[in-house]
């Protein structure tokens, strides 16, 4: 009896589990064709959707939204947008690596007949194209009233390209051209029918030119028209060393470091924004509220400041060109009316990324970044912290300072400075010099208290019988220094920590009384 009972048992489970099975293949079976038919998002299926977030962020401002078709949604030019710059990134990863990987998600067929030919062509003739658009300007014309079809003309597209033949660089250009498209709606997803390029059309922006305060004439900085030598220092706040706007930001603490500086005859600072620090593309409020607070401080006490943007920062490939485009416009346009500001510093020392990411990777680069921070701040003035005098005639046309940092012997500073200005004949700013009062083995027993206000006495001299603009490196000791900025071998940190003319205790070092002329 018990064995006919285990049988029973045992068909009893093997019917409830064949039945359990089929209930979830066919639940299984519909969620697939639930989410195939209500159009399956390809950024995802292609892992787009944070890979675009991350590498390409053009600027796109829709001009014209009026149509002689149905009003279009909110929501439909949202995907619209989003799948037309998708197929923008599409493309040009496929010029790149000469593979058809997602054109067929984003082209119809017809379109992407002509992509493959093109790329067919340049894999077989040994060229590969790396490009990115820096901005979209598309202009509605045409929503079908069945939300099938829209048709608009993308005006004035930037695009930059560099075109290489068997791996080696054979041209950049940058080309401004106006497109026709037309995207069709094909099972739930927008591809793009027609893309047919056209001359660029005019095109005026909004941008409102403030008078300025700064402003520069031949080789002279004008405040107010009025001649303005610089005198100024590298500042973090004391126990924030390359953290300024960090947890230990603190508004006090600041007012009472500009109050030491003005007191000893200066005139101006210069901060460094950090691009991971400030959100990279998307800017983090709680430090454009800090950076205000720091600024208006500085107003109050009549400092003004050189604003150094994308510190510790070192990619300049195309594709990640826009997302620094993003960063520099969301903090420039937040500022381009500040009174404090004298000048946005693009960057500190760029050219010792010359060798490793190379010169003309970091100059195209550098060259973009002036453009965005000129079209959203024309009020004040732009210059780049080289490290030394000879990099510094880079770019010249495109900057309104020329900014060099001098750590070498005193005998060559008179040299140095003079031939800048009249190659440049343009204002010449020492924007970074100093030594460190270090002594111990690490520094071979050359730094000392003494040396250092040697030092910094004979600077001055120099500053003052030249009449000299100049900044010196920095106001405090720092009793901690981030490997990142000098290394993590003690030769390397414990020299760069004691460059300041105020100590770790907040007691004056005897360069301090000679921090100015």
């Amino acid at each position: 009896m018990s064995i006919i009972n285990n049988k029973n048992i045992y068909r009893s489970v093997l019917i409830g589990s064949f039945i359990l099975v089929n209930i979830l293949l066919l639940l299984g079976i519909s969620q697939v064709l639930e989410y195939l038919n209500s159009g399956a998002d390809r950024s995802t299926i292609l892992h787009l959707e944070k890979t675009t977030e991350d590498t390409y962020l053009p600027k796109v401002n829709w001009v014209d939204l009026i149509n002689p078709g149905r009003k279009i949604e909110q929501n439909t030019l949202h995907k619209i947008e989003k799948d037309y710059l998708l197929s923008w990134y599409v493309k040009n990863n496929a010029f790149d690596s000469n593979t058809t990987k997602g054109i067929e998600d984003f082209y119809t067929q017809n379109a992407r007949q002509n992509l493959y030919k093109n790329i067919k062509y340049n894999k077989t003739n040994g060229i590969t194209i790396k490009s990115t658009t820096i901005k979209h300007f598309p202009e509605l014309e045409f929503y079908s009233e069945d939300g099938q079809q829209v048709v608009f003309t993308d005006k004035n597209v930037v695009e930059f390209q560099k075109i290489y033949h068997n791996d080696q660089l054979i041209t950049s250009i940058q080309d401004t051209a106006t497109y026709k498209v037309m995207m069709l709606l094909e099972d739930g997803f927008w591809r793009v029918r027609h893309l047919l390029k056209m001359n660029p059309e005019p095109f005026k922006t909004d941008t409102i030119k403030a008078k300025p305060v700064y402003t520069t004439k031949g080789n002279q900085i004008l405040k107010n028209n009025q001649p303005f030598i610089l005198k100024g220092i590298n500042y973090y706040p004391k126990n924030s060393a390359w953290d300024t706007f960090g947890p230990l930001f603190n508004k006090d603490t600041i007012a009472k470091d500009f109050d030491i500086i003005k007191k000893a005859n200066l005139n101006t600072i210069r901060i460094f924004i950090q691009y991971d620090d400030f959100g990279k593309a998307k800017i983090i409020q709680e430090k454009i509220d800090k950076l205000k607070i720091l600024l208006d401080l500085a107003e109050a006490k009549k400092l003004a400041v050189v604003v150094t943007l994308f510190d510790f920062y070192s990619d300049y490939t195309l594709e990640s060109w826009t997302l620094t485009h993003r960063h520099a416009e969301q903090i420039v346009s937040v500022f381009k009316n500040h009174n404090a500001i004298i000048a946005w510093d693009i960057k500190n020392e760029p050219n010792l990324d010359f060798e490793n990411r190379d010169k003309n990777n970091v100059l195209s680069w550098l060259e973009h970044i002036i453009t965005v921070v000129k079209e959203n701040d024309p009020n004040h003035l732009i210059t780049i912290g080289w490290s030394n005098s000879v990099e510094a005639t880079n770019l010249v046309n495109k900057v309104d300072i020329i900014s060099y940092h001098f750590y070498n012997d005193i005998k060559h500073l008179e040299y140095e400075t003079n031939t800048l200005v009249k190659a440049t004949k343009k204002p010449v700013v020492i924007e970074e010099f100093g030594v460190p009062s270090y002594g111990g083995v690490w520094n071979f027993w050359e730094g000392s208290d003494k040396k250092q206000a040697k030092y910094h006495q004979k600077m001055q001299n120099y500053f003052k019988k030249n009449n000299y603009s100049f900044m010196s490196w920095t106001l405090y000791d720092f009793p901690h220094v981030p490997d990142q900025v000098a290394g993590k071998w003690p030769w390397q940190k414990n020299r760069q920590k004691k460059f300041g003319f105020i100590d770790t205790n907040g007691k004056n070092k005897p360069a301090f009384q000679y921090i100015s002329n």
